[in-house]
C-alpha cells in the first residue's frame, strides 16, 4: 500500500532518473519548506550543517543528533508537500548506525539521502584537517544503508569528500564501488571545474551525479545536465539571509525604530498564505462551530 510520502518520493526519482539537472532549495524548517513548494522548487535540501543552525545555533560539527535532525525533517515534511533530499552526514556511528538512520528518516517522511564516507565526527589530533574512511568501510555504510530502507522508493545517495580530500582518480574509484553495492545516486562534494566534471562523466559510473556546491564555473545547467549531473547544490544562503534579516529588525527596534517604519517585512497576505491561513480559518468554522 502506498505510503503517506509516496508521491514525493516518486517525483524525486523522476527528476535524477530524468535527463535535466535542478537546484534544490535549501531549507530547514516548516515555513522555509512551503516556501519553496509555492515558488515551484523540485526539489528541497535539508543539510547537516543548516539542521545545526537552525536546532542547536551551532556550527556544523557533528554535535547534533539523528533524533534531533530526523525530527526536524518531519516538521519540515508535514508542512510542505515537497521532495526533499537529506544530507544525513556520516550516518551517526558506525555501519549499524546507518541502519537507524535510513530507518528514522524514512519515517520522517524524506524522498531521499545521502551517506558519507569521511570520518565523522572530527577525530582526535587532526585540526581542520579531513580524514576518509577507508573505501572497505565506505562500502560497508551504503550496503548498510540499503540494507535499512524498507521503502524502495526512497532514495539512497552514496556521497564522498574524495574530490576535495584524496583527488579526483579516488573519487573515482569509490564512486564505481558505491555504485556496484547499488545505491541510487553519487553525491560528490568538491569537485571545482568542468575537467573534473568532465572525468567523472568519462569514467561511466552509471548512476545520476549529485554535485555539492557548484562555483561561477560550474553554474550552466545545461553542461551539468549533458554529463549526468541531476542536482547541483547551489549553498544555503537563504538561511544566511534569514539571519540578516532578523538581526536587522532587532536592531533596528533596539535603536529605536518604530515597527510601523521597518522594512523588508513579509506582507500579511503571504504570512497568511505561508501559514495556510485559510485552512485554518475553515476548519474553525466546521469543527468549532465559528
Amino acid at each position: 500500500m502506498p505510503s503517506r510520502w509516496t508521491s514525493r518520493r516518486e517525483r524525486f526519482r523522476a527528476v535524477i532518473g530524468g535527463a535535466q539537472c535542478v537546484h534544490p532549495a535549501s531549507v530547514h524548517d516548516p515555513i522555509s519548506g512551503r516556501i519553496a513548494h509555492d515558488l515551484g522548487f523540485e526539489v528541497g535540501m535539508f543539510a547537516g550543517s543548516t539542521a545545526s543552525l537552525t536546532v542547536l545555533g551551532a556550527p556544523d560539527l557533528i554535535t547534533l543528533t539523528l533524533s534531533e535532525f530526523a525530527e526536524q525533517a518531519h516538521r519540515i515534511m508535514r508542512a510542505a508537500d515537497l521532495s526533499l533530499m537529506c544530507d544525513a552526514d556520516h550516518g551517526y556511528g558506525n555501519a549499524l548506525s546507518v541502519m537507524r538512520t535510513v530507518e528514522e528518516l524514512e519515517a520522517a517522511g524524506v524522498s531521499g539521502l545521502s551517506i558519507e564516507d569521511t570520518d565523522l565526527p572530527q577525530p582526535y589530533g587532526l585540526g581542520e584537517k579531513q580524514r576518509m574512511l577507508s573505501l572497505e568501510e565506505g562500502v560497508g555504510k551504503m550496503k548498510a544503508a540499503l540494507a535499512g530502507r524498507r521503502d524502495p522508493d526512497l532514495v539512497i545517495a552514496g556521497r564522498t569528500s574524495a574530490p576535495a580530500i584524496a583527488g579526483m582518480d579516488e573519487a573515482i574509484r569509490r564512486a564505481k564501488a558505491y555504485a556496484a553495492v547499488g545505491v541510487d545516486a553519487i553525491f560528490l562534494v568538491g569537485i571545482k571545474s568542468r575537467a573534473e566534471v568532465d572525468a567523472v562523466a568519462a569514467a561511466n559510473i552509471g548512476k545520476p551525479i549529485i554535485l555539492g556546491g557548484t562555483p561561477p564555473e560550474l553554474a550552466d545547467k545545461a553542461y551539468l545536465s549533458s554529463k549526468g549531473v541531476r542536482i547541483a547544490l547551489q549553498g544555503h544562503q537563504q538561511f544566511a539571509a534569514a539571519v540578516q534579516g532578523i538581526y536587522a529588525t532587532l536592531k533596528a527596534l533596539r535603536d529605536g525604530t518604530k515597527p510601523a517604519d521597518l522594512k523588508g517585512i513579509a506582507s500579511a497576505d503571504l504570512m497568511r498564505q505561508l501559514t495556510r491561513a485559510d485552512d485554518y480559518d475553515r476548519w474553525g468554522k466546521d469543527f468549532l462551530g465559528g
